[in-house]
C-alpha cells in the first residue's frame, strides 16, 4: 500500500475531529501501548496509521496485531503523522476506535460498589489519573459529572493508560442527578473537603460508597458537601492546605481498599 504523504488527505480530517472530540462515537488512541490495551479490551477498532519509517519493534508488533484483527492499517509520512497525532512528539502510530459504552447499572453492578464521582475536574491529565487509580484500587466505576473533562479525550486516555477502556464510566451533566443515582443504588455519599471533615483514617469506607472528588480550584460545591452523608479531610502538615485532586482521590480510594481488604 502506498504511503500517504499529503496533509490534505481525508484521513487527517478524521483524526483531527476525533482529537477535538467532535465525533462522539470515536476516540483517538496514540501509541503502541494504548492501542494494545484497546485490542486486549476488545474495543472496536476502525483504522490505524503508522509512520512508514517506523522501525521500532513495539510498533511492528502492534501493527501485526492490528492486521490480524482485521483492522486497516495505512502507512503515512512523518509530516502526516504530525498532523494526525495531537501529541507534541508523536509515537509513530495512532488509531481510531469506538468509544466504549457503559451504563449506570454497570457502574453500580457489584454487591458493594466503590464509585468515584469526578465533579468538574477540568484537567484531562487529572481525570486520566483518577480513572487509572480507580481501576488500580478496585473501584467499581467512575462518574464524570458536570464540566468534568472527557475521560475518553486523548489527554485523559494517555493519563489513564488504558484503564478507561476497561473501567465502567458514565457521564452525568447534573451533580444532583449523579448523587441521586448513587443513593438509588444504596451508596453512602462521602465528600472530600480540604478541612473540617472527619479524618480519612477515621472514615467508614466499607459497604456501598460514592466518593465525591471536586474540581482543582474550588473543590466540591458547598450544597453537595452539605448533602453528603459524611465529609472526609486528608490530614496534612501545615502550611500545606490542599493536594492535587488526583492525589487526594488516590489516598481515599486506597484507604477504602485497605478497609475492605481487612474486613475480608
Amino acid at each position: 500500500m502506498p504511503t500517504i504523504t499529503s496533509r490534505q488527505n481525508p484521513i487527517v480530517v478524521r483524526y483531527r475531529a476525533a482529537a477535538r472530540g467532535e465525533n462522539p462515537d470515536w476516540i483517538l488512541l496514540d501509541g503502541a501501548h494504548l492501542i494494545g490495551e484497546a485490542l486486549a479490551a476488545g474495543v472496536a477498532m476502525a483504522e490505524a496509521a503508522v509512520t512508514a519509517t517506523a522501525g521500532d519493534r513495539a510498533l511492528s508488533d502492534i501493527r501485526s496485531e492490528l492486521e490480524r484483527a482485521g483492522v486497516e492499517v495505512v502507512s503515512v509520512s512523518n509530516a502526516v503523522m504530525d498532523a494526525l497525532s495531537p501529541v507534541r512528539t508523536p509515537s509513530g502510530i495512532v488509531a481510531l476506535c469506538r468509544r466504549p459504552a457503559s451504563t449506570e447499572s454497570a457502574v453500580y453492578a457489584s454487591a458493594s460498589p466503590l464509585v468515584v464521582m469526578a465533579i468538574d475536574v477540568q484537567d484531562p491529565g487529572n481525570v486520566g489519573a483518577i480513572v487509572r487509580v480507580a481501576e488500580a484500587a478496585g473501584a467499581a466505576g467512575l462518574v464524570a459529572v458536570g464540566a468534568c473533562a472527557d475521560p475518553f479525550g486523548w489527554k485523559a486516555l494517555r493519563g489513564s493508560m488504558g484503564s478507561a477502556l476497561r473501567l465502567p464510566i458514565v457521564a452525568t451533566p447534573a451533580a444532583e442527578d449523579a448523587v441521586a443515582a448513587a443513593r438509588r443504588h444504596r451508596c453512602r455519599v462521602v465528600s472530600l473537603v480540604p478541612r473540617g471533615g472527619r479524618s480519612l483514617y477515621d472514615a467508614e469506607l466499607q459497604g456501598p460508597v460514592a466518593v465525591l472528588v471536586g474540581s482543582e480550584g474550588t473543590g466540591v460545591a458547598p450544597a453537595l458537601v452539605d448533602a453528603a452523608d459524611d465529609r472526609i479531610t486528608i490530614p496534612m502538615e501545615p502550611p500545606v492546605e490542599s493536594l492535587n485532586t488526583a492525589t487526594a482521590a488516590a489516598l481515599v480510594l486506597y484507604e477504602a481498599r485497605r478497609q475492605r481488604s481487612s474486613s475480608r
